[in-house]
């Protein structure tokens, strides 16, 4: 892939998203005219800088990218919702706002995975949890308990969208628990659990490795044919350079050794290209030594035992 500016290829995709709505990245990926690979690094730094925002959402596999402001948008994406998520997306819709427990269980666990579209809060009184639609003003709300409205203002509840991830499927004597038991309005309980922490930490580490391997693709004017295999710890392409197409091996280590260079032979043999390797740090003295050494090597034998 040639080298672009990479701050003009994210202002178009803003621009992009803010012209057509919520997007998935293979539809940007046209756009913009890159692939699909290099399309969601730079939706992932975009969402790192706060610029677009994630779904929660998925199209197929994908998640929606927006910008503040368009998340009742994502509506129009409702028919790819699981069937009892969408049958929750469509009461939830009709009604404008649901009491938590009066819901059965199969419906509570369906509200609690449509963040985009179920925002909950918290009566002030009663404590009791109540889920409203997205597009349902919280002051236009009236309380059936006292016909008053409820005074929580908007701003109050939508920070709680991204706590309702970690509501726990209710049991059958959750009437036994308070709702706040539910960890979502508790901030003194973490939002996130080991595993998801362990999970974004690795992606992180995934997402920067990726970063130093396109950087290099644009600062030698290597184009990208095809993705092989893309993880935190080795990532194989298919690349063009000079109209000639190899395999690149890129391990996310401090230094090559030679069973480094050995996997990326057997590798690159299998497709019948020539291959490039490239690493953090480079590669090994001694390594460094042998493959010097075996440039200038003509032939190899064995000697035998002329008594034998």
């Amino acid at each position: 892939m040639p080298a672009q500016d990479t701050s003009a290829i994210k202002e178009k995709i803003v621009s992009i998203i803010r012209l057509k709505g919520p997007s998935i990245p293979v539809s940007i990926a046209k756009e913009i005219g890159l692939d699909i690979l290099f399309t969601s690094a730079f939706l992932s730094e975009l969402v790192s800088e706060k610029r677009i925002k994630m779904s929660h959402m998925r199209i197929g596999s994908s998640p929606l990218y927006l910008i503040q402001g368009q998340e009742k948008m994502i509506g129009n994406f409702s028919q790819h919702l699981k069937s009892k998520e969408k049958e929750a997306f469509n009461i939830l819709k009709e009604k404008g706002i649901l009491k938590d427990k009066e819901q059965n269980p199969p419906l509570r666990v369906a509200l609690r995975e449509i963040r985009d579209f179920a925002i909950p809060f918290r009566e002030p009184k009663s404590e009791e949890i109540y889920w409203r639609f997205i597009t349902h003003n919280l002051k236009e709300i009236e309380r059936k308990e006292t016909g008053k409205h409820v005074e929580e203002e908007t701003k109050k509840s939508e920070p709680l969208q991204e706590k309702s991830q970690e509501i726990k499927e209710p049991e059958k004597k959750v009437e036994r628990n308070k709702e706040n038991d539910l960890g979502i309005f508790d901030k003194s309980k973490k939002p996130k659990k080991k595993k998801q922490l362990k999970k974004k930490a690795s992606s992180q580490k995934e997402n920067i490795f990726f970063n130093k391997v396109k950087v290099y693709l644009n600062e030698k004017s290597i184009e990208l044919s095809d993705i092989l295999t893309v993880n935190k710890n080795e990532i194989i392409l298919k690349v063009k350079g000079n109209n000639t197409e190899q395999i690149l091996i890129a391990y996310n280590k401090k230094r090559l050794n030679e069973n480094d260079i050995i996997k990326a032979s057997k590798k690159a043999r299998e497709f019948g290209l020539r291959y490039i390797v490239i690493s953090n740090g480079g590669i090994l003295k001694k390594t460094e030594e042998l493959i010097s050494a075996i440039k200038n090597l003509q032939a190899t034998g064995e000697l035998r035992d002329n008594n034998v």
